[in-house]
């Protein structure tokens, strides 16, 4: 299969799981999954499956990278807060349908090698830092939209607060060990709204830095 019939397959993939927002969709056709993998994971970069990067995380399933980015709702105008960069894949998604993206993860390499293939795919408009994501970023909010990669027991304080009014945030809640929920909040004027969408499994979402 040559990597056209790849794609068009991926596409498909995505449309079966209910990614059906068409700028999600252009956005996921544009941004080249396997510039995000490397080594012996590269031939695999269209399959429907999470992949193991380097520092032990790994790059996430596309269909539930479309569906995460598809609740979020992001416009033309907004700024956009991405906790866990992991391999900036999301991210690069994210950065054709925002203004800004900030991206933070708390392993130093990991930011390092995104922003290569940030640099080497033209995207002007992405933000990534080395930072303990579990605090956002408070030098840059509030923030429109806040898209979380990794799993917390509670939405995390810290991020809601930074969160703008009307602003949406996606976040996978749960025990680490158990089945986890994506759940979509909404800042209203008198507090927050909470919408569960589906079942998911991401990494915990740790405080501090990484030693890499």
């Amino acid at each position: 299969m040559d990597d056209a019939e790849r794609k068009m397959q991926f596409l498909f993939k995505l449309r079966s799981h209910g990614v059906t927002d068409k700028r999600v969709l252009e956005a996921m056709e544009r941004i080249d999954r396997r510039a995000f993998v490397r080594g012996l994971f590269a031939d695999r970069a269209y399959d429907d499956t999470p992949l193991p990067i380097t520092c032990g995380q790994t790059i996430s399933q596309p269909s539930v990278v479309g569906l995460m980015t598809q609740a979020l709702n992001v416009q033309p105008r907004d700024k956009v807060l991405e906790v866990g960069t992991g391999s900036g894949y999301q991210a690069a998604v994210l950065s054709l349908l925002a203004r800004r993206v900030y991206t933070v993860d708390r392993h130093r390499r990991l930011v390092s090698e995104a922003q290569e293939v940030f640099a080497a795919l033209g995207l002007t408009n992405i933000t990534a830092l080395t930072a303990d994501g579990s605090r956002g970023l408070p030098d840059q909010a509030p923030f429109d939209r806040i898209l979380v990669t990794a799993a917390a027991e509670d939405p995390p304080g810290p991020l809601l607060a930074e969160l703008r009014t009307g602003g949406i945030m996606v976040v996978p809640v749960g025990q680490s060990d158990a089945v986890q929920r994506l759940i979509k909040v909404t800042r209203t004027e008198t507090g927050y709204d909470y919408d569960e969408l589906r079942p998911v499994r991401f990494v915990p979402l740790v405080e501090g830095l990484g030693q890499d």
